[in-house]
């Protein structure tokens, strides 16, 4: 039941359907006055979600800092590598669709190539509300393996569907091997946060690794400041998505 009120509310989120409410609104209001107000709703939403600045400092506030490499274990046990980063849904399906946030996938091999993990678990199965053939952890595993990873060096956590039970179901695997006691979380950057809290919140107590920034560095630039960008509202959904994320996962004392 959570998992599809996780998806309702996703969709309640977006800006875009605040936009549609509002301009709805608008359109069916009666009287003149009410009919500017809702406008006028709708134009703040919209020069606030489309606005590069406004949205990449608010990004830049709620993702994790960049973790120097001298600030992890000289050798960690393993990273665990957290899906969401393919796209099940696209055919054909004999290849693996990566999206934004694909760092993740080269930060864990990057770490593993480096010698700073010994092994590399992969959690999540498919965020589909119909369950795949295939699962998210089994696409990057089949990457992972065509990089020269021995299949031995990988751990796959497939029935995870959200980043409580990601931290669920990987101490249930980590219960079959006791040999792997530290651990690196790779995750994005904007989702470290929910990701840590949840591991910690079962017992683990991963050293945290971003990747997959979606926040800029700040430029001087009018375009930068000024004009609406619709890439700005994207980014201004995944925030507000995530923050959602992290004061529900807070209420049910997932974290």
């Amino acid at each position: 039941m959570f998992f599809l009120l996780s998806k309702v509310l996703d969709f309640v989120l977006l800006p875009t359907v605040w936009l549609l409410v509002l301009l709805v609104a608008a359109l069916v209001a009666r009287q003149p006055r009410r009919k500017r107000q809702w406008l006028v709703a709708a134009l703040v939403v919209f020069l606030l979600s489309t606005n590069t600045a406004l949205v990449n400092e608010a990004m830049l506030a709620w993702e994790r800092p960049p973790v120097p490499l001298a600030a992890l274990p000289a050798q960690a046990d393993a990273a665990v590598l957290l899906t969401g980063i393919t796209g099940v849904n696209k055919s054909p399906h004999d290849r693996v669709y990566l999206g934004q946030g694909a760092d993740r996938l080269t930060h864990a091999l990057w770490l593993y190539r480096a010698g700073r993990v010994r092994r590399i678990i992969i959690s999540g199965g498919s965020g589909a509300l119909l369950r795949k053939a295939h699962t998210e952890a089994d696409d990057l595993a089949t990457l992972l393996r065509l990089t020269g990873v021995p299949a031995r060096d990988l751990l796959i956590e497939e029935q995870s569907r959200n980043t409580h039970e990601n931290a669920h179901y990987t101490k249930e695997l980590l219960a079959q091997h006791p040999d792997i006691k530290s651990l690196v979380l790779v995750t994005s950057a904007f989702h470290q946060r929910r990701a840590m809290g949840c591991f910690e919140k079962v017992g683990l107590h991963p050293v945290a690794f971003p990747a997959g920034y979606r926040s800029s560095d700040r430029l001087a630039t009018l375009e930068y400041w000024l004009l609406p960008s619709p890439g700005a509202m994207q980014e201004f959904s995944v925030l507000v998505h995530e923050v959602a994320g992290w004061l529900t996962y807070r209420l049910l004392g997932y974290l």
